[in-house]
């Protein structure tokens, strides 16, 4: 059992367990890196929060300080109450650890979900499939179609920047409501075939049965597998195409009006006036309160209401919790018309994760603010290491006179990292001090430099070496025009920090093996779901 400070407060599993069968707000947050939770398990209604990150992320996920949360680990570990213990000094002041963390929870009787840091996302689009006996094609069904000329429209439900990473010839990218929104600019026939993929099942899945509850007059179906099945089948991606559907006008604007109205009707999607955010806004010391645009960033940043965050359709569902931490919290949706925000509601809504609104006539009459949104560090560290340039960096480096840690996600300091740097994990660093190589000067550096500022004032607790922090991150010697490598990897901990992905493996037969792993594990969620009283989703079919 994990051995906790005397000010740390514990809840029990039986106790944790009756407390996610209610109506109350809590966020139930697991606090350890994102590979150890995928292959150790989790609880299905936990949000993956790791302690690495805690202070840049926790602001925007649980915005109401005095809201109950529960953080665990895997039992073994201190992770918890060291968290529980930041978050307290962070202003969170009802904060409890799971006692004996994962391990308490499974010995309890309760089940623990496998395979991923937030197993719900897709477990909710293998589910939908499941209740909603949402229809399918193979890729060599697929393919025997489009050979045999039948009217074949194939829609990819990811973003552009994904569609453009990969895709399947001959897609165009409508990615999650916006396949409402947009579809009948695309397909103009009734007759047409509507199949809808995606880089494996949830996203396919969750597309081809948004536009059957549209009530769109063609026959839609998933792509099974997406692109991954296509890889396997041994077909090539493209690769660098563009093709976006545009935003719909005339008859087929109508048409995404009127399928919206279905959504309210079948789903009890509920509109609010200006008057009634205004009131919840004012209530937020005891309801947390989630505005989330949910148009295109592009839209967004052109002009939004103040107070509201950029929460892509896509990003929405199945992945609520991107944005929400909080369960049973106030949601409210905003577009500009409430067409993408009342299909994003009924998933929200059939996701069970909180009280879903759709803003009403939101943009009109506002004076809205453009650009993005700046996230939230919470308390960031000034003192305790030095700044430096990127140009003072480079002479350190070039006499071999100081230990570089860098602290990027590790499939990014496996793509570049700054020459000589070493892995690192910011959670575990202070724990690895005399592990760091040299005797000399540490520099941290991250992305932009704020991770490394927070690892920072971490290591100068526990080491007399002077600390050192690349001032704007990687992104500042990258503009300064230095160079980055890629070989010469050195690790001082281990890639915990991301789930295992086979888009991640360079070699052909290793990466075939993960998509293999990965369809399979999909396949599968809805038996483990049965096994898991705790699933929030509710079914309209």
């Amino acid at each position: 059992m994990t051995s906790l400070a005397t000010s740390t407060s514990t809840i029990g599993a039986v106790e944790l367990h009756d407390l996610l069968a209610g109506v109350s707000e809590y966020a139930l947050v697991d606090v350890r890196e994102a590979r150890v939770t995928a292959e150790q398990g989790s609880i299905l209604l936990g949000i993956a929060i790791p302690l690495s990150l805690l202070e840049l992320r926790v602001d925007s996920l649980i915005p109401r300080r005095s809201t109950p949360v529960v953080v665990y680990d895997g039992g073994e570990e201190d992770l918890a109450g060291r968290a529980a213990r930041r978050l307290g000094e962070l202003g969170y002041p009802d904060v409890k650890v799971l006692d004996g963390g994962l391990h308490a929870w499974a010995e309890a009787g309760y089940k623990v979900q496998n395979g991923g840091d937030h197993v719900i996302g897709q477990a909710f689009g293998e589910w939908i499939e499941e209740v909603y006996e949402t229809p399918h094609v193979s890729v060599p069904e697929f393919l025997r179609k489009r050979e045999a000329g039948e009217d074949v429209v194939l829609l990819d439900s990811r973003p552009i920047r994904e569609f453009e990473n990969h895709s399947l010839p001959g897609g165009t990218s409508i990615p999650g409501a916006e396949l409402v929104y947009r579809a009948a600019q695309v397909v103009t026939s009734p007759d047409s075939l509507v199949v809808v993929n995606c880089a494996g099942r949830t996203r396919s899945i969750l597309g081809a049965q948004v536009l059957i509850n549209a009530g769109l007059p063609n026959r839609v179906v998933s792509l099974e597998g997406g692109t991954q099945s296509w890889v396997l089948e041994g077909h090539e991606l493209d690769h660098g195409k563009h093709s976006v559907a545009p935003l719909p006008t005339g008859a087929a604007l109508d048409a995404a009006h009127a399928a919206a109205e279905r959504f309210r009707e079948r789903f009890g999607v509920r509109s609010i006036d200006k008057a009634t955010l205004q009131r919840f806004r004012s209530e937020t010391d005891e309801r947390s309160l989630y505005v989330l645009d949910v148009r295109t960033p592009e839209e967004f940043e052109a002009g939004h209401l103040p107070g509201a965050a950029s929460a892509p359709s896509w990003d929405v569902a199945p992945w609520v919790f991107r944005y929400i931490a909080t369960h049973n919290a106030r949601i409210v949706l905003v577009d500009n018309d409430e067409v993408r925000a009342t299909v994003a509601a009924s998933w929200i809504v059939q996701f069970g994760w909180g009280e879903v609104f759709v803003l009403h006539d939101a943009l009109s009459d506002e004076r809205l603010e453009t650009g993005p949104v700046p996230r939230t560090a919470l308390d960031v560290p000034e003192g305790g290491f030095t700044l430096i340039t990127p140009e003072e960096l480079r002479t350190l480096v070039d006499d071999a006179a100081a230990t570089v840690l860098d602290l990027q996600p590790s499939f990014e300091y496996r793509a570049a990292h700054l020459p000589q740097a070493a892995f690192a994990v910011r959670a575990r660093l202070a724990a690895s001090a005399e592990a760091i190589a040299g005797d000399g000067p540490i520099v941290l550096t991250s992305e932009d430099g704020v991770l490394a500022r927070y690892a920072a004032a971490d290591l100068a607790a526990v080491t007399s070496r002077p600390i050192r922090v690349l001032d704007g991150g990687t992104a500042a010697w990258r503009a300064a025009g230095f160079p980055l490598e890629d070989g010469n990897q050195t690790w001082l901990h281990e890639a915990d920090d991301a789930v295992a992905s086979g888009w991640r493996e360079t070699d052909p037969e290793l990466r075939k093996a993960g998509f293999r792993r990965y369809l399979s594990w999909e396949a599968g969620l809805v038996a483990e779901l049965r096994a898991d009283d705790t699933v929030p989703f509710k079914s309209f079919a």
